[in-house]
Parts: structure tokens; sequence; C-alpha cells
């Protein structure tokens, strides 16, 4: 399988992806989409990547993997193609927006990619799946791939917002550089979560934007 990188993210991760597991991962990709179906479509697999460069990056939402409905994954985490329902952990993403921003705005698109052109790296996991099998490729080994790219950021990085929602989250985030980054965690936003009290009032994203704004980089606009 062709890898479909941005060159500045190629340029970043090319130790990584020469490594021998990543070569295996993507022979094992290509098997998986020849004989099941798999979602996103192969050349949307690095949409995290390609829609926000390394260079650019000034946020990370850390998802688990992609949803595994036709037609809804399109490569970042959270996020939905165009004329699909919101799924209820974005709605609730939504809900929690609007309050932190006193909004009354509901978005009819659940597609992120407008985070992703300012600088929000929406990154699952794995970040590939099969059709109606969550985590269904978590085996493949993509852990070891985002876990670099994680540490890379936090290495090679300074004053990156690392946003953490749920216990998955914060598993994956727990040797970023909190000397180094802002990081927040709170409850996931499905349904289950926030409605034992984890996710709504959490405030991370006015407080995302406050910290940006202290260290002088341009704000998200988040709705």
């Amino acid at each position: 399988m062709k890898i479909n990188l941005n060159p500045d993210w190629q340029a970043v991760l090319s130790d990584e992806i020469g490594k021998p597991y990543f070569n295996d991962l993507l022979l094992s990709l290509e098997d998986e989409y020849k004989n099941q179906i798999c979602y996103p479509p192969t050349d949307l697999i690095f949409s995290a990547f390609n829609h926000c460069s390394f260079q650019d990056t000034k946020v990370v939402i850390i998802g688990q993997d992609p949803y595994h409905g036709v037609g809804e994954a399109n490569g970042l985490s959270f996020s939905v193609n165009d004329n699909v329902k919101i799924p209820p952990s974005l709605r609730n993403i939504f809900r929690e927006l609007n309050t932190d921003f006193d909004s009354v705005f509901m978005p009819t698109s659940g597609n992120l990619e407008f985070w992703a052109k300012q600088g929000v790296l929406l990154l699952n996991a794995s970040l590939t799946v099969r059709k109606d099998t969550p985590n269904s490729h978590k085996h493949l080994k993509w852990n070891l791939f985002t876990d670099a790219v994680i540490k890379i950021i936090s290495d090679q990085k300074e004053n990156v917002v690392f946003l953490l929602w749920g216990a998955f989250a914060q598993k994956k985030g727990l040797k970023i550089d909190r000397t180094k980054h802002f990081v927040l965690e709170s409850g996931h936003p499905s349904p289950m979560s926030a409605n034992q009290g984890k996710w709504f009032g959490n405030k991370h994203f006015t407080k995302t934007n406050e910290f940006l704004k202290s260290k002088e980089i341009p704000e998200i606009k988040w709705l």
C-alpha cells in the first residue's frame, strides 16, 4: 500500500516509517482492504496529517479509532463526512462548545476539517477499522506509529495543547512532556461518560485558546 503522507510529516517521521513493523503494517492493510470492507478509504487514512502539517500543529486531540459505519470516517478523529448524521460523541462536543463560548450554534455537518486546517491534529490511535467492528485494527500495531507521532510532537515542539478525553486518551498521553506543553484531561464526550458528569463543563476549548493567546499563538476558531 502506498503512503499518501504530507511531505512535512514524511520528513519528521522518516525513521519511523522506515522501520520493519511499519512495512508489515502496510502489507497487512493491503490484505485487509482487499478482503474486508474497511474505513476510511485508503486515500484518507493519513488525512489527519495531510490537513495539519507538523509545523502548523498547535493542538492535538486523541481518539481511539475511526467510525465504522458506511461513509462516516474521513481520517480525522471524532469527525465524519459531510451529509452524515452527527454521532452522539461529536454532538456532545458541539454542545460543550456552545456552553463554553455562550453560543447557540449547532453545526449541521460533523466534518472537522476546518479545525485541522487551523492546526488541530485530529489523531486516532488506530487510523483504520473494519466495517461495523470497533477496534478491529488494534492488532495491526497502529499504536506503535501513533505513539511515535505523539512522542515526536512532545520532543520536537513546544507549547502544544493536548486534549485527552477519556481513560484511553489519557493513557496514550502519559509520556507527553508537561513542562513544555499544556495538557487538558476530562471524561470522554460519549453519552455514557457525559451523562455521568465527566464531560460537560470542562471548558477545554476556551482554556485552549487562553493558553495559545498567552503564548502569542493564533487561537482556534472552534465554531
